[in-house]
């Protein structure tokens, strides 16, 4: 347990620090070697392992490619224009609208998405609308938090989400049907506390005049015509891989490089660079970072996690529910929750309470947002503004997600029950 604990906690420093711009990705395969010679793990582990996360990675990969060639046609900023323009110079209006479009990114384009693509647009609407940096700072942490509480309600919203319902063998439709109400329960609860908290920061009055037209940026209205109806048939595929049984990232990745090759056609964009600017890395890490989390579990962590599960159980399904929730928040919190999704699945089948794991979601998409390690997704958020020259501090970031988390995970977890 102590070399697997100690590989395990080398390597998420590696993952958080990037020293000398080691990459996530880098950092994860060192650890799954490193976990190799030192017999944490066998070779039989790293293709279980493989063998859990390809599809959840290559559906990740499929959907950030989509959003990325959406953006370049303008797609995002439209929606971004358009939602400010909606709010009719009211602030709150504006502040709830922000939070309902994340909402809706990190349902189709996954949270990772919202914090790659959408942040920086916020971040430029907002500069270009003269707000004060309360008011930034109120826009953007609300925007980060909505990107993460609100990537639940499909399996595609979050890499979580895929990697759960794969291992689960949880299909497209049972799991949006279990997931709706927590998910919009999520989302009123994120709104509702995200506003009192920055009520005092979010101006009454904001001049969306000077804004352009929504229409004035979209860069390639062919392709934004043809998005609307590609997006229809992708969902439609997820439902139709759901009848079928075929793995999600044969329509995710499948429908985005599909995608890529129309958009190219047209001219709308470059499919080389593209596909090169895409997260990569991220397919190293989730099989990198899971091998490692396996020389946990071989050490014993999984059945003892298990048996803290059987005990909550005890007292009846709503403790276990709330219980299993909040102990994959903890988790993610403080460990990612990335290993912690992996490190709760194994110990929730050790129970044999499949129910457990949609909990066990709940608490590892929403869990993250008290700590900047927390989640990729922050990690990629946190990156994006600071290369923007917006710098927030660990002690700025947590005394916020310390407060607002708990009862908005709490109130998700109730849509279970």
């Amino acid at each position: 347990m102590i070399v697997a604990l100690t590989i395990f906690l080398v390597t998420l420093v590696l993952v958080i620090w990037q020293p000398k711009g080691l990459q996530i990705g880098t950092s994860a395969v060192l650890g799954a070697v490193a976990a190799l010679l030192f017999g944490v793990v066998s070779l039989q582990d790293v293709l279980e392992v493989t063998s859990i996360v390809w599809d959840a990675t290559l559906a990740f990969i499929g959907i950030i490619l989509l959003s990325m060639v959406l953006d370049e046609i303008g797609f995002f900023e439209w929606a971004a224009v358009k939602m400010t323009k909606l709010s009719y110079g009211s602030g709150t209006l504006m502040f709830i609208n922000t939070l309902l479009l994340g909402a809706f990114v990190a349902a189709f384009f996954a949270n990772d998405g919202a914090a790659l693509i959408l942040t920086p647009i916020l971040l430029a609407k907002m500069r270009y609308l003269q707000m004060d940096n309360r008011a930034i700072f109120a826009f953007l942490m609300a925007g980060g938090f909505i990107g993460d509480s609100a990537s639940n309600p499909l399996v595609i919203s979050n890499l979580t989400n895929i990697v759960t319902a794969d291992y689960f063998h949880i299909g497209f439709v049972e799991y949006m049907q279990k997931m709706f109400l927590p998910n919009l329960l999520a989302i009123i609860a994120s709104i509702a506390v995200l506003w009192l908290f920055f009520r005092k920061a979010i101006p009454k009055r904001v001049d969306i005049s000077i804004l352009p037209e929504a229409q004035s940026v979209i860069k390639h209205k062919k392709m934004f015509r043809i998005s609307w109806i590609f997006l229809g048939l992708l969902l439609a595929g997820y439902f139709i891989g759901d009848i079928y049984h075929i793995p999600i990232s044969f329509f995710a990745l499948g429908g985005a490089l599909l995608f890529l090759i129309i958009a190219a056609k047209y001219r709308a964009t470059k499919p080389l660079m593209t596909i090169k600017a895409a997260p990569w890395q991220v397919v190293w890490f989730s099989i990198g970072l899971y091998v490692v989390v396996f020389g946990l579990k071989n050490a014993g962590l999984t059945d003892e996690i298990a048996e803290w599960i059987i005990a909550l159980k005890q007292h009846g399904r709503e403790v276990a529910t709330i219980g299993t929730g909040f102990l994959s928040a903890f988790l993610s919190a403080v460990m990612n929750n990335m290993p912690t999704i992996m490190v709760m699945d194994l110990a929730i089948d050790k129970t044999g309470d499949t129910f457990l794991a949609y909990a066990n979601i709940l608490g590892a998409n929403l869990g993250p947002k008290m700590t900047p390690i927390g989640s990729l997704a922050t990690l990629l958020w946190l990156h994006v503004l600071a290369k923007k020259g917006v710098k927030i501090g660990w002690g700025e970031y947590m005394k916020v997600g310390l407060i607002i988390t708990p009862p908005v995970l709490f109130i998700a977890l109730l849509g279970l029950l």
